[in-house]
């Protein structure tokens, strides 16, 4: 009788706290309301906390090491690799198989692929229009957008992508993330 009542009252104990989690999660992280969906929300949900927390250290760390203002020198050219402050870092070896950063002092871009869609994400302050801007690169190099996730924090946004890879399409995952990055410069950057 004793195990029964445990038992019950754990079953309560665990339902408790999914509520709670499913309540602390955005609703498009949570598909449906059993506990295997609304645990792989929360997973999702963290991840994205993460990046965001790791892009914000990276901007306190530039921020801190940048010269003043007036004398800032102006945005450096695009490289192809990832900065090991960058939030997007991981291993190199892996990095020449799978997937490519394009980072400057704008935005971090990092497209890899992932079976057959590529992950594209994206960090940078807040610029309206923005996601427009990525959604027409996007569509212009015939890859289709299977989910997009967009998260910010202050003046941060965070923007997730799965692309699944169109037919038509004939770029690398360099050049993905190039064009993205080139999306995030203002005409006067960028020539």
């Amino acid at each position: 009788m004793s195990h029964i009542a445990v038992e019950r009252n754990r079953r309560r104990q665990m339902n408790e706290h999914l509520k709670v989690l499913r309540s602390l999660t955005p609703c498009f992280y949570v598909k449906r309301g059993d506990q295997a969906s609304i645990i792989g929300g929360v997973i999702e949900f963290i991840k994205e906390l993460h990046q965001i927390v790791q892009s914000l250290e990276s901007k306190k760390r530039r921020k801190s090491s940048s010269p003043s203002p007036s004398t800032a020198p102006s945005p450096k050219p695009f490289q192809l690799s990832p900065k090991p402050d960058s939030p997007f870092a991981f291993n190199t070896d892996q990095f020449k198989e799978v997937g490519s950063c394009c980072n400057s002092p704008i935005a971090d871009v990092e497209a890899k692929i992932s079976g057959s869609n590529v992950i594209l994400r994206t960090i940078s302050r807040r610029i309206p229009g923005q996601i427009v801007k990525i959604i027409n690169v996007l569509e212009k190099l015939s890859f289709e957008i299977l989910h997009l996730n967009i998260s910010s924090m202050e003046d941060t946004v965070l923007f997730s992508f799965v692309i699944k890879i169109g037919l038509e399409c004939q770029v690398s995952v360099e050049e993905l993330a190039l064009e993205v990055q080139q999306s995030f410069c203002s005409e006067a950057v960028c020539v």
